[in-house]
């Protein structure tokens, strides 16, 4: 499933990409994808942020791009969370 850690991921490669880049034409290279890496990933971020304000408009308060479902673990019942407000 795709979700912000999905994004967080393929920046953190793009990264080790351009880090493993030796020769000067493999870096520009290198460059040019991550910058449009760089512009996705922002476009992602972005709808992440109207996705939140949507949730807060609407009194929701999970989503499934931002934060991925898990199941609980044999034994475990529930979670409890605690939130600042």
């Amino acid at each position: 499933m795709n979700h912000i850690s999905t994004v967080r991921q393929h920046l953190l490669d793009q990264m080790q990409a351009l880090r493993s880049a030796i020769t000067p034409e493999a870096v520009k290279v290198e460059l040019e994808r991550a910058k449009g890496i760089s512009d996705l990933a922002q476009t992602a971020v972005n709808s992440a942020k109207v996705e939140v304000d949507y949730l807060v408009a609407t009194e929701q308060t999970e989503s499934e791009f931002i934060a991925q479902k898990q199941e609980l673990p044999n034994g475990i019942v529930g979670i409890v969370r605690h939130r600042l407000t």
